[in-house]
């Protein structure tokens, strides 16, 4: 199984993916969040220039967000700078369009975007819908300039049946976020059905589940100041997903009276036609004074992967035999050494 590190784009990242590769870790994946952190491919752009193994990945972009003849030249140079290192990395939109009040893309207009990426990057000329027409484009002097050699693979995260299809048809490799590992392991095998459905090996797409959460100490609460911090992030996320119907889950009892909590407070944010510019602030990045009483150490347990080593790892294997090649963990600002605590884990695995 590899392992990796999932990070918000901040343009000091490179040292802790820096870190990550001196480790041994296989991948560093980045969010595109425009709203939240700095670009992707100016951070990514660093990390390729101070790394020399270790795979960079989009986790994930956004097609809504870039037109696609600048998306494919931003991956083309990137691949210049790491060749063979750079993963596509796309999907609908969760938190780089909620942060603007938009709900999902269409996957008919996600996968229309792929094929123009794609086209581009294979060199190809290829036919462009902007403005109201079609125009054919292609890159006009590749040579030396960008990367067009060298493939770049393609990542779909994909939660919903159609997506998942999609994904099986086309991808690479496929992308998941998950608290819970029985609900993982159904996941990768609805997506080995939709594979098996479209005659395709499920063994040949790569699957990645990404979590988030604390290694704690043999006697630490999931309600300590450090497990709130590494893990905290996640659980408030859980409830944003929850509030804005982005996440459709079957919750378990105990967790239904503090989501109608958290609706009754989302309900006070400001400005009331935009109360996403609130909820979404820091999103994934910290927790927010108000938001601070919903962290209950049940509340923790049941929404992140915070629990002892032994716990994690045997979490973690569970995950492997369920499907995954690989797990990554994403590391919140600040907390950035939490990254040897979770090696430790994976060396156990």
């Amino acid at each position: 199984m590899d392992f990796g590190i999932a990070l918000p784009s901040m343009l000091d990242s490179w040292k802790t993916v820096k870190r990550a590769e001196e480790l041994g870790l296989s991948h560093a994946w980045f969010y595109d969040t425009q709203m939240l952190s700095p670009d992707i491919f100016v951070t990514m752009a660093l990390a390729a220039d101070k790394t020399s193994r270790i795979k960079l990945g989009m986790g994930v972009m956004v097609p809504t967000n870039r037109i696609a003849p600048v998306a494919a030249n931003g991956l083309a140079s990137l691949n210049k700078l790491a060749p063979g290192r750079i993963i596509f990395g796309v999907g609908t939109g969760f938190t780089a369009r909620n942060t603007m009040g938009l709900g999902p893309m269409r996957l008919t207009e996600m996968r229309e975007y792929i094929r123009i990426v794609r086209e581009l990057l294979s060199g190809n000329m290829v036919e462009w819908e902007c403005e109201g027409a079609r125009r054919k484009i292609r890159f006009l002097n590749p040579g030396g300039f960008i990367n067009i050699t060298d493939r770049i693979p393609l990542h779909i995260s994909a939660f919903a049946p159609k997506a998942r299809k999609l994904t099986a048809e086309i991808a690479d490799g496929w992308m998941t976020f998950s608290s819970s590992v029985p609900r993982a392991i159904h996941e990768a095998g609805e997506l080995a059905k939709s594979c098996e459905a479209l005659g395709r090996v499920p063994s040949s797409l790569y699957r990645t589940v990404f979590a988030l959460g604390c290694v704690l100490g043999e006697k630490e609460s999931a309600a300590s100041a450090r497990a709130k911090a590494q893990a905290g992030p996640m659980a408030v996320v859980f409830l944003h997903g929850l509030v804005e119907a982005t996440l459709g889950l079957n919750l378990p009892p105990e967790i239904q009276p503090v989501l109608e909590s958290y609706r009754k407070q989302h309900a006070t944010y400001q400005p009331a036609d935009a109360r996403y510019l609130q909820m979404h602030t820091m999103h994934l990045l910290g927790v927010r004074p108000e938001e601070e009483k919903f962290l209950s150490p049940e509340f923790i347990a049941a929404t992140t992967f915070t629990a002892t080593a032994t716990e994690l790892r045997d979490r973690i294997r569970a995950l492997g035999e369920g499907g995954y090649d690989q797990f990554v963990v994403q590391l919140v600002p600040g907390h950035e050494s939490a990254l040897e605590d979770w090696v430790r884990v994976f060396e156990s695995v």
